[in-house]
């Protein structure tokens, strides 16, 4: 059960218009989790590697061959008591999807809620493998311009109905309650 809760804001840097997300997490869980719950809310598909930099530490899976500090070694607990109140998470070093997490004040759980927690957000997220934000706006003129010579591949691979201004929080948060077994908090 979890005692507190930890207000975060995931926004997608140089995004235009943001895309973002807004996360409640147990104080308990650490970085490792946070990732787990920035991919299901995004949408990113999680193939890629990643890293946490906070105060000049970079955080991430030790086995991926970079020099990191295990991410599954620091709470967002400890965060917030450091007094951090922003850091960023790369995602993909090929496409370097950066991401800033603003940190917001822990406060205690609320009984019945579930936890971690997808509240808000806006944008869809974009596909993986486009070539980050410079491909992602290419993208975006590709599809927007039908006289375009990729436009058609494009709109078959993204599905006729891709609205990058696109989000549901419904579906984010199922998303990241499919990550975790969400127990009341």
């Amino acid at each position: 059960m979890a005692k507190t809760v930890v207000g975060l804001k995931i926004i997608l840097v140089d995004s235009e218009p943001a895309i973002w997300r807004r996360l409640l997490m147990p104080g308990s869980m650490t970085l490792h989790d946070l990732h787990e719950t920035i991919q299901a809310a995004m949408g990113w598909d999680g193939g890629h590697d990643h890293a946490f930099e906070l105060d000049g530490t970079a955080y991430g899976d030790p086995d991926a061959g970079e020099d990191f500090v295990d991410s599954s070694t620091i709470t967002l607990d400890r965060i917030v008591k450091s007094g951090t109140t922003e850091f960023s998470y790369t995602y993909d070093f090929g496409d370097n999807w950066e991401h800033a997490i603003v940190v917001g004040k822990s406060r205690p759980a609320v009984a019945g809620q579930l936890y971690p927690a997808c509240v808000d957000g806006a944008g869809a997220c974009p596909p993986e493998d486009c070539g980050g934000m410079p491909g992602y706006e290419e993208l975006l003129a590709i599809l927007a311009n039908a006289k375009h010579p990729d436009h058609r591949e494009w709109k078959d691979r993204m599905g006729n109905d891709f609205d990058p201004e696109a989000f549901s929080v419904e579906d984010a948060d199922t998303m990241v309650a499919g990550c975790f077994d969400r127990k009341p908090g």
